[in-house]
Formats: structure tokens, sequence, C-alpha cells
């Protein structure tokens, strides 16, 4: 079987007269963590949006494990074990923790009831709160509305929503942009965990420092186009901000 968790091939998106991706290109294997950075505008979260089912592409391809796979909607990445924490983490906020991070993967109860559909609710609450807690967060239990929580407990909820059910693929657009210093590293380490169990992790983030850091490729994206890639040690802060403002003489270009 390939070594590639997925991949996207000269992909191409318009919006009226706004050409957010032109031929843009990334693999992601598995096991590897890669962070995709540029300026604003650049088409990462349109890129990342079209690798998790949410957007479809004009052009291009998508790949899982090496084959061809088309996505027309998020519950087809979802079938592929790709999960996607959003930049606006795509929560239902007049539900509980559990109702979210079960959504769409509710459960069933055991018993009798479960033939007239009745949910597993403290099953599914039990588990809410112990994905949560690897977190580091307590919301007290998962019966607790996502409208009532912080913003970084709800980043923490869509984090671990994305964590419980990612098989193959973890898609992250800004996954720290709400968090203090301590949820922020323990996010990180979620990253190096999943990176662990064999997912490819890909990475939207402006938190140059921590990419550097954290991700065993960076890939610079502008104006839709994959301008260069870096391999683990390969870059620091000024050569990857210089391939963001297109600077010339920067390593690879491919994504891969």
């Amino acid at each position: 079987m390939s070594d590639i968790a997925i991949e996207a091939r000269e992909i191409s998106k318009e919006f009226g007269h706004i050409r957010a991706l032109q031929g843009a290109s990334i693999t992601v294997h598995k096991g590897e963590i890669v962070a995709l950075v540029g300026d604003n505008g650049a088409g990462k979260s349109t890129l990342m949006k079209i690798m998790s089912g949410a957007e479809s592409a004009d052009s291009g391809e998508l790949g899982v494990h090496g084959e061809p796979i088309k996505l027309d909607s998020v519950r087809d990445a979802h079938a592929l074990g790709i999960e996607t924490v959003y930049q606006d983490l795509a929560l239902a906020p007049h539900l509980t923790v559990a109702q979210n991070v079960f959504l769409g993967h509710e459960l069933v109860s055991s018993s009798l009831a479960g033939r007239f559909g009745l949910l597993a609710k403290r099953r599914m609450s039990r588990e809410a709160t112990e994905s949560l807690a690897l977190l580091g967060i307590d919301v007290g239990d998962g019966h607790v509305r996502v409208s009532d929580l912080s913003g970084g407990q709800r980043q923490a909820v869509a984090i671990a929503r994305a964590m419980k059910w990612a098989k193959s693929v973890l898609l992250m657009d800004e996954p720290t942009a709400a968090l203090g210093a301590r949820q922020t590293e323990i996010v990180l380490d979620t990253m190096r965990r999943a990176s662990a169990r064999g997912l490819g992790v890909l990475v939207v983030s402006h938190d140059m420092p921590n990419m550097i850091g954290l991700a065993h490729r960076i890939v610079v994206l502008r104006h839709g186009r994959v301008v260069a890639s870096f391999g683990e040690g390969q870059a620091d802060i000024p050569t990857v901000v210089a391939a963001m403002l297109g600077a010339t003489g920067q390593a690879g270009g491919n994504g891969h």
C-alpha cells in the first residue's frame, strides 16, 4: 500500500474573477506533519476545504493512499477517514459537547431500546469528556451546550471530534488561533500523537515558530501556487517568509 496519506494534484479554483488556486499540488505522507503557510489570500484555506470535501475544485485531482478519489461532500471525506478542524470550527452551538463530538457518528444504545433508535447518551457523554480531557479541557460533563463554552473550549471540542474520528488524515486550519500558550502546546502535542498513530497531518497556521519546530515539512503557497517546500531543519523564519513574499532561489516547489 502507498505511504501517501492524502495528495492534491494541480488543483485550481476560481471564485468569480478571483483565482484562489492555480495548479496547486501537495502530498502528505502517513505519519507526516506538513505545515501549509502563506500570506493572507494565498489560497491555504481554499485548498484545505477542497481536500476536506467542503469545496469542489474546478480542476485537478485528489488521492488517498495512492488511489484517486472524488469528494462530493464532507461526508465522503469522513468515510475515507479524513477529519478537519476548520477555522470557523463548524460546531453546532445549540447542541451539547457530546452531540457535537458524535455528530454524524451517533452511537445507538446496545439495549433493547437501541432497536427503536434510542441513542447511547451516557456513553457518548463519557467518551466526549474523555476526549476533551486528553486536550487538558474539563467541561464538567458532555451535556454542556457548546454555546456556553469559551472560545478556547470550543476549539478543543472541534479538535477532540476530529482526533476521535480521523483514521487516515487530520486537516487543521489555524488550530491554535484562539488558544493561550498552555493549550497551544497541548494542541501541538495532539498533532504529534496523530502523526505517531500514522495519520497524515496537514496544518494551516500563521504560528511560524511553532510550525518550524513541529512540522516534518513546510510548504509555501503564494498566489494559489506552491512555490517552496522545506524539509525538517532546512528553513528558519526569514527563509520561509522570503518564500511567502516571492523571493527567488527557494527550495523545492511541488509540495512533495
